[in-house]
């Protein structure tokens, strides 16, 4: 067991990680069960897999109905949930702190016992099958999932996490139970809660109800596909246009991590960034636009969004194309670059005031670093980035023929 400040780590025999943080002025905690699994161990014929195991836990467990799983916290005030990530999927709870055993029983529950029907197989199926339209008639949303599609192809990262509506229909019950032995174990798993708790008890329901899992094999990983400059434009029945721009950039440990942030910070954060006082207020050529930072196990995604009319799309691009000039010449001063990281570090204080953020802040750093990183230490290493850095991350990010573009249009 390791200790920093409130944090605590535990290592069960099996391999499962528990790591809390106290939070002793609360009354609540959050805990989540973070599988590392995701549409990165799916394979083209089972895409989807994942996401569709992530609903069917919750249509009912070998003790519990869906509807007393759906009861069983929210009677007490309390919330359940998950979600599935292109490397991860999360059973997350945010529970009263007299309630933990309850949670910690239920959410366990969900991943070691689900019923997985035939019948609730082909309801859940059409439940799917409706999300993936849903995304297709949500095209700011459409054209990041074709941008990051066109950034990674073949590898899995750029199979979409709803899956296809041939994937989808095509998946059995063995598929998802195999995908489910293969993918939720003990190793692969890490209990994280932050809030009014005890480390030692946590560990106890931990041990209590997922000792008895097995330990996987190593996890499969394939090689990323060299990157390539890729101009994609696809018509639609849509009322605006839709631009996703950007390349592949920075994993979790990358040490450019933090100029990157300030840099995004810089570019695309919020209503006083450079794209959209010059791109919105300045021209007005598009209502929306941003810039966004992604980060996974092994690569990462640097993308600016912008939606804008079918008139104005060639403009537009040439507009965001001279920001991006201009930023590498000359991307902040020094006033800029103090105003812009307390933005950076307020914002990353505000959200620890939820028992939830500073959950997922646990689990992401356990999963990507193996370790916990302090408040103090992350203010420190945001306080460290240089204009130097940023000048140099910016030089190689917005490199002349590096960046991908992925426009949909709408059509006529």
């Amino acid at each position: 067991m390791t200790k920093d400040f409130l944090y605590n780590k535990t290592t069960l025999n099996n391999g499962l990680r528990v790591v809390t943080e106290k939070i002793p002025y609360v009354h609540s905690v959050s805990i989540g069960l973070w599988i590392l699994s995701g549409t990165i161990d799916e394979t083209r014929e089972n895409n989807g897999v994942a996401h569709f195991l992530e609903h069917m836990v919750f249509k009912g467990t070998e003790s519990r109905s869906a509807f007393e799983i759906a009861d069983s916290l929210e009677a007490l005030g309390g919330h359940l949930n998950a979600f599935t990530g292109k490397e991860i999927t999360c059973y997350y709870a945010h529970i009263l702190d007299e309630n933990i055993d309850l949670a910690v029983d239920i959410l366990t529950d969900l991943i070691m016992n689900p019923g997985l029907s035939e019948e609730d197989i082909s309801k859940e199926k059409q439940v799917v099958l409706e999300e993936i339209n849903e995304l297709k008639d949500s095209p700011d949303e459409l054209v990041q999932e074709y941008f990051i599609q066109s950034l990674y192809e073949p590898h899995p990262i750029s199979f979409s996490t709803l899956g296809t509506k041939i994937s989808v229909n095509s998946l059995t019950r063995k598929n998802i139970l195999d995908f489910l032995k293969l993918n939720y174990t003990a190793d692969r798993i890490v209990v994280a809660a932050a809030g009014n708790l005890k480390h030692e008890k946590i560990v106890e329901l931990s041990r209590k109800f997922l000792q008895k899992l097995p330990v996987s094999s190593k996890r499969n990983s394939s090689s990323l596909p060299e990157e390539n400059q890729i101009t994609k434009r696809i018509s639609n029945n849509f009322q605006q246009a839709h631009i996703c721009m950007g390349r592949r950039s920075f994993s979790y440990s990358d040490q450019r991590r933090y100029p990157m942030l300030l840099l995004n910070t810089i570019l695309g954060f919020g209503m006083s960034s450079k794209l959209f006082q010059n791109i919105r207020e300045k021209h007005g050529l598009a209502y929306s636009i941003y810039s966004f930072a992604d980060f996974l196990k092994n690569t990462g995604v640097f993308g600016i969004y912008l939606g804008t009319d079918k008139d104005k799309i060639d403009k537009a691009i040439e507009l965001v194309e001279f920001e991006l000039d201009a930023f590498k010449c000359n991307p902040v001063g020094e006033e800029e670059l103090i105003k812009k990281k307390n933005q950076l570090k307020g914002n990353l204080l505000l959200g620890l005031e939820s028992t939830s953020n500073r959950m997922n802040r646990l689990a992401k750093t356990e999963i990507n670093y193996n370790r916990f990183f302090s408040i103090n230490s992350i203010i420190t290493a945001i306080d460290s980035v240089t204009i130097d850095q940023i000048y140099d991350i910016s030089c190689w990010l917005f490199e002349e023929g590096k960046l991908s573009k992925f426009i949909l249009e709408p059509a006529g």
